[in-house]
């Protein structure tokens, strides 16, 4: 994708924004698109604000003091359905990143496991911990204790998942807490909790410090799973269309730039240079680059989709999975059980139509259907032969979802 004439392709409303985001590896789009001049290429004049909690970056949004921000994949779906907040119509017309989560346990409690389970085995640490629970249940201990980022997360919605699949019922045998992803190693090694399930670079940094040892990654849980998206309201996206593409077409450009391995170094120097995170180069690099340590005494490992920026449609906003998301959240009776009213909920919010827009002006390949079935791919698939590629989508506990046609 190269445009010659971006500046008359769009005439933005709006030039100067505003937009939040929390210093986590995946915002890595948004810094990009910064630093490389790609808002400036589309017209637009941005400022990046770097925000301390998710409820701040909602609650910046929804008053209109950030025109768009980074969101958590399931924020702007809560945020509709009225959870946790003010009920506020948004619109998630981008995913800005798939994967990149990852659970860590401390370093105690995953020995303790490992030596339970004979290993390191995934599976059997997972069935370890349940038995260590139900033991722990029988003599009266406190309950182990989980972070997570957001309660309207997909770090919430791996970690649950994650649980049950071991037989832990996650609203009765343990206590699941948020915390701002910066604060997460500094609470496990003060013992405050026992692991969490948070992006990059905290696990790594956890690994590094000693602290903690990754039990699994959040691709295990559930295969290219939507993380990141850009959320903005519906009121927003409908006062400023023009402005609206020119900020996704900005961002497919840096996401675009970031899926190339060869600029996966330069953009964690980046990251670390612009001060983004408050954490080294060398706890950002790995979640980029593919290269992660489980434990501080392990080997390496090589995952290359540990993030995904790009390929597999990754920016596609496919309905099917807002309607996943929003099956897992606590909704309301009345809306849980209307017909017909989660899907319209995921629809709306997952509005692929700017998406559909910008790509037949820029010229590129877009999926031939809204929604597609998850949990049966176990590797990269084609919607129709030569078509599209898309990505692995395998759920931990084997299940498949099939949306509603």
């Amino acid at each position: 994708m190269d445009p010659t004439n971006t500046k008359t392709i769009y005439q933005p409303e709006k030039r100067r924004l505003t937009l939040g985001f929390i210093p986590l590896t995946d915002c890595a789009p948004l810094i990009v698109a910064h630093e490389k001049s790609l808002f400036e290429k589309w017209g637009l004049d941005v400022e990046l604000k770097r925000e301390v909690s998710w409820a701040n970056i909602r609650d910046r949004v929804i008053i209109g003091e950030l025109d768009g921000a980074q969101m958590l994949a399931p924020m702007p779906l809560a945020c509709t359905a009225g959870l946790g907040s003010v009920t506020k119509a948004m619109l998630a017309p981008f995913v800005l990143n798939l994967n990149g989560n990852a659970i860590t346990l401390s370093t105690a409690l995953h020995r303790e496991l490992a030596e339970l389970a004979g290993g390191n085995d995934v599976g059997d640490v997972g069935r370890a911990l349940q038995r260590l629970i139900a033991r722990e249940q029988v003599e009266g201990r406190p309950k182990r204790t989980f972070a997570t980022v957001f309660p309207y997360s997909m770090h919430t919605l791996q970690l649950r998942l994650w649980l049950k699949h071991h037989g832990i019922e996650p609203d009765h045998d343990v206590r699941i807490v948020v915390i701002p992803p910066p604060q997460m190693v500094a609470n496990l090694h003060h013992g405050h909790i026992d692991g969490f399930c948070v992006g990059e670079p905290w696990n790594t940094l956890a690994v590094q410090r000693g602290e903690g040892r990754i039990a699994i990654t959040g691709y295990e849980i559930w295969n290219n799973s939507p993380e990141k998206v850009l959320g903005v309201t519906h009121a927003w996206a409908k006062a400023h269309p023009q402005t609206l593409k020119a900020l996704m077409a900005a961002l497919y450009e840096a996401c675009a730039w970031l899926d190339d391995p060869e600029h996966r170094l330069e953009a964690a120097q980046m990251i670390a240079e612009a001060h983004v995170i408050d954490a080294p180069e060398a706890a950002i690099a790995p979640s980029l680059t593919g290269r992660i340590q489980m434990g501080r005494d392990e080997p390496i490992v090589e995952l290359p989709d540990f993030n995904v920026f790009h390929r597999y449609s990754a920016n596609y906003p496919w309905w099917s999975q807002a309607l996943w998301m929003l099956e897992q959240l606590p909704l309301d009776s009345d809306l849980a059980d209307g017909e017909g009213l989660l899907p319209r909920l995921a629809a709306q919010v997952f509005d692929d139509r700017p998406y559909r827009e910008l790509m037949q002006d820029l010229g590129e390949p877009l999926p031939i259907e809204r929604s597609k079935r998850e949990g049966i791919h176990a590797t990269n698939w084609q919607e129709t032969p030569g078509g599209l590629t898309l990505g692995a989508d395998r759920f931990l506990n084997g299940q498949a979802f099939d949306p509603p046609g």
